[in-house]
Order: structure tokens, then C-alpha cells, then sequence
């Protein structure tokens, strides 16, 4: 089985940044995709950045120029820089790692709060 361990997450003031960073723990996993997700108070959990394994990447408009996601194939992990953070980033973060249309994995989530 395959657990993904997400760091990072905590408490900082707006204009600051954080790291997210997951990787896996368990069988070996080869995802297709690598993304994360926010879950805000009161919304649906909804993608913020994802990156193939050819290093395409794609990110939610609001947070484009301000967050980057990287991975590193060899160590099979995925980090997310957040910069110039803002309250409404605030929520719970979800690492999600994809093999499209056959399995995927999700994280436990690690919350971020994003003080004004």
C-alpha cells in the first residue's frame, strides 16, 4: 500500500510563504500526475497546481505567479513553493498523486492559515 506524507503547513501572515512537500511512503507508486488541492471553509476541494510526469504544469488562476510546484523524479516526490501568501489561501492542503484512470492516492491533508 502507499501512504503519502505531507510537511509544511502552519500558521503565517499574509505576504509570506511556505513549502509543502509530499512523498511516499509504502509500495512503490509511479503517478502519472502530482498535484495538490485546498479545501476552504464553505467550498468544494478544488485543484491548485499539478504537474505530469513529463513536468507539464497546470495552476488554479488564483494563485498563478505566487505558486510553483516541482517534482523530483528521482526521489519521487512533489513540493509546492507558496509565495506572497493571502487569507483566502487559507485552507486544508491534499496531496494527490495520480496514475490517470487507474489509481490515485490522496494525503491527510495539512491545513494552512494564512493570518491578515
Amino acid at each position: 500500500q502507499v501512504q503519502l506524507v505531507e510537511s509544511g503547513g502552519g500558521l503565517v501572515q499574509a505576504g509570506g510563504s511556505l513549502r509543502l512537500s509530499c512523498a511516499s511512503s509504502g509500495s512503490i507508486f509511479r503517478p502519472n500526475v502530482m498535484g495538490w488541492y485546498r479545501q476552504a471553509a464553505g467550498k468544494q476541494r478544488a485543484l491548485v497546481a499539478a504537474i505530469t510526469s513529463g513536468g507539464r504544469t497546470n495552476y488554479a488562476e488564483s494563485v498563478k505567479g505566487r505558486f510553483t510546484i516541482s517534482r523530483d523524479n528521482a526521489k519521487n516526490t512533489v513540493s509546492l513553493q507558496m509565495d506572497s501568501l493571502k487569507p483566502e489561501d487559507t485552507g486544508v492542503y491534499y496531496c494527490n498523486w495520480k496514475r490517470v484512470g487507474i489509481f490515485e492516492v490522496w494525503g491527510q491533508g495539512t491545513l494552512v492559515t494564512v493570518s491578515s
